[in-house]
């Protein structure tokens, strides 16, 4: 039974997987994957047109030891990052998801927490995904429509 403790998502900068910027705290990822149905005038659904398929997300991280401030500045020099699995040695099978989630990331909004008397403050951050990648490693593409 995965006890998830030993893995987490984390931001990584410039491919360096092993040592991560900040784990995140939650995550909520958004894909909508946008087609509108083709009609004639013979026949309904006679194919589907696919518009840009769009990433986004909002993470909110520990505001501690620097990793707010360093996003913040990522943010605002428009530098891009991965969102992936972080998993410590030996825990294997946590995750549905093994291979980086998101990859060409962008901030576009930040909001830190306000001070707290007990525990630590968070900020979170939303931002898009310029490609998602899921387990094998390959850039997921939807199938073209062929009559």
């Amino acid at each position: 039974m995965p006890t998830w403790m030993s893995t987490r998502l984390a931001v990584i900068v410039d491919g360096d997987s092993a040592n991560p910027l900040t784990p995140i705290e939650s995550f909520t990822p958004t894909f909508a994957l946008n087609t509108e149905v083709v009609h004639s005038c013979e026949a309904t659904h006679v194919g589907w047109i696919a518009n840009p398929d769009s990433y986004t997300f909002s993470m909110s991280v520990k505001a501690i030891g620097g990793a707010a401030a360093q996003l913040t500045r990522i943010a605002m020099e428009g530098t891009e990052f991965e969102i992936g699995v972080y998993e410590a040695a030996g825990s294997t099978g946590e995750w549905d998801f093994t291979h980086v989630v998101l990859r060409k990331c962008l901030i576009t909004s930040a909001n830190p927490s306000n001070a707290m008397v007990n525990g630590a403050p968070t900020a979170t951050f939303s931002g898009i995904s310029r490609q998602a990648e899921i387990n094998d490693g390959a850039a997921l593409t939807r199938p073209t429509f062929t009559v």
